[in-house]
């Protein structure tokens, strides 16, 4: 699913995954005494339609932004996140009427799961989980020892946004980090105990380090 559309209060909401295409349609055909303007965000100018001439571009959506069909629908091209706004289709005469108000909200995929230890002893490994998007994060606290890894705060941890939700959660070892929009659904893993086992042999390759180093002294 690419997108989906539904109508909340005065405006069509579209959600659209970042990278691919979507077009705004407008319900009105053009005569000699009007002419129709795209806008996004009340102030910036996109395109504009003439009865009998051709559509028009401005330069800085040259390539971005295409008009087509008797109607001047607006079709944006491989959609960013910074395209996400408020796009109006203006018909202007002897007075300016709004035609057509849509709501883009341009939706990211990826989400990036990192871990990062925050103490470390020879039998334990506190560690600092963050599950994040472009628009928001959360994170949440876990300990492992030699045997689990647990919760050290609350177990299950959720979080909504603008139309998007994050959620962690830990089975066994592994924790989970799900993204959620209106496009689409993604998921992150990691194993805990990775981090865990490399703290313990860190501490056991210091120690033998040091014992080293006192039997060479003690030998001389």
């Amino acid at each position: 699913m690419l997108e989906n559309i539904f109508l909340i209060y005065l405006y069509t909401y579209v959600f659209v995954q970042k990278g691919k295409d979507v077009l705004l349609e407008k319900p009105v055909t053009l005569d000699e005494q009007t002419d129709l303007f795209w806008r996004v965000n009340s102030s910036n100018n996109i395109a504009k339609c003439v009865f009998n001439k051709d559509p028009f571009v401005y330069n800085k959506y040259a390539g971005k932004a295409e008009l087509f069909g008797p109607n001047c629908s607006l079709k944006l091209k491989n959609v960013q996140h910074s395209d996400s706004g408020d796009y109006t289709a203006l018909v202007v005469s002897q007075q300016e009427q709004r035609v057509a108000e849509y709501k883009v909200i341009v939706q990211v995929t990826p989400v990036d799961l990192t871990v990062d230890p925050v103490s470390k002893t020879s039998d334990s490994c506190n560690l600092t989980v963050t599950c994040s998007t472009v628009d928001f994060n959360i994170s949440s606290s876990f300990r492992c020892d030699g045997k689990i890894c647990s919760h050290a705060e609350e177990k299950d941890l959720k979080a909504t946004k603008e139309f998007s939700s994050l959620s962690v959660y830990l089975q066994q070892d592994t924790i989970f980090c799900n993204h959620s929009n209106q496009v689409s659904w993604n998921q992150t893993t990691k194993v805990l105990k990775s981090y865990f086992v490399f703290s313990v042999g860190l501490i056991i390759m210091v120690i033998a380090v040091i014992s080293v180093h006192i039997m060479e002294k003690i030998k001389k």
